[in-house]
């Protein structure tokens, strides 16, 4: 399985998190030991992970990868961890297209 499922009304995506980055951006497929997802794609993030602000980041940096609006994307589980599960809102052929080129 890869690292997003589709949904009727959009994908969920499994995240790997790492706040305080360097620099943000979308670095590759890992693996995720123990879990019910095999892969996750790793994102990097520059904001702290303080008072939901690596969330937000989070969620605008998918949404900006995927050419989406930032509502588009929310956090359904994790939000308190590095792992997270996120769903996208949208067509689930057009966003597993883009997911795919990434």
């Amino acid at each position: 399985m890869g690292f997003w499922t589709t949904t009727e009304n959009g994908v969920r995506l499994a995240v790997k998190v790492t706040p305080r980055a360097r620099r943000p951006g979308l670095g590759g497929k890992i693996a995720a030991l123990g879990r019910g997802t095999t892969t996750r794609l790793r994102v990097a993030v520059t904001a702290p992970a303080e008072d939901g602000r690596a969330n937000e980041a989070v969620c605008r940096l998918i949404a900006a990868a995927l050419d989406l609006p930032p509502s588009a994307v929310r956090i359904d589980s994790g939000a308190g961890g590095r792992e997270k599960l996120l769903h996208i809102a949208g067509d689930p052929a057009t966003l597993a297209a883009r997911l795919a080129a990434l």
